[in-house]
């Protein structure tokens, strides 16, 4: 995995992904899946109709890294292809950037393929190879099983379970914290190198 931050635009290479700012021409695979209800059902948004789905592109494409407090949302593009296969998000705490909570949204079609997986560890290398940078989260809900098993994959920990916390969708849903630090990450990646 390599990474630049040029003009305060994050760009991340894995092998077969590019990390990179959403652009217009991304909306036709971008709505495809963000109107699918079932990769919205445990999002904490609703199926977007393709004007939204216009709207928010719009709105991310020159958002910057590193604006503490502020959700930035980034295309997860597949090399081979050129196409959009999914979208990620990073957000710095607005008191401390030693802390971010991240996210992870892969369209249906390219699931079960390891995609959401590179996608997290290429986030962690960057997030953690920053100076001083602490701690990384991801809160989900308690019955996205995919997602909690991704985490555990990956060496995230389990740090709370919240009881309907949350009104969306016209119910009380329950999530999961998780959480890991760079001294975990570090730990994580020495443990691999060495087997």
């Amino acid at each position: 995995m390599n990474f630049t931050v040029a003009m305060n635009k994050l760009i991340l290479h894995t092998e077969r992904l590019l990390i990179r700012n959403l652009r217009l021409a991304d909306l036709t695979d971008f709505h495809a899946y963000r109107s699918n209800p079932e990769v919205t059902k445990y999002q904490g948004f609703d199926v977007f109709s393709l004007q939204q789905a216009e709207d928010f592109i719009n709105e991310q494409t020159n958002k910057e890294f590193g604006t503490p407090g502020e959700w930035v949302q980034y295309a997860i593009e597949n090399k081979s292809t050129g196409r959009l296969i999914g979208d990620c998000a990073v957000k710095l705490d607005g008191n401390d950037t030693r802390l971010a909570e991240i996210g992870i949204t892969i369209a249906p079609a390219e699931q079960q393929k390891g995609y959401a997986k590179e996608t997290l560890l290429s986030i962690l290398d960057f997030l953690f190879s920053l100076p001083g940078f602490h701690r990384v989260t991801e809160t989900v809900d308690a019955d996205n099983i995919a997602s909690i098993q991704l985490l555990k994959s990956t060496g995230f920990r389990q740090e709370g379970h919240f009881i309907e916390n949350i009104f969306f969708k016209g119910q009380w849903g329950s999530e999961y914290q998780f959480a890991m630090l760079k001294s975990e990450w570090l730990q994580l990646k020495q443990q691999k190198a060495g087997s």
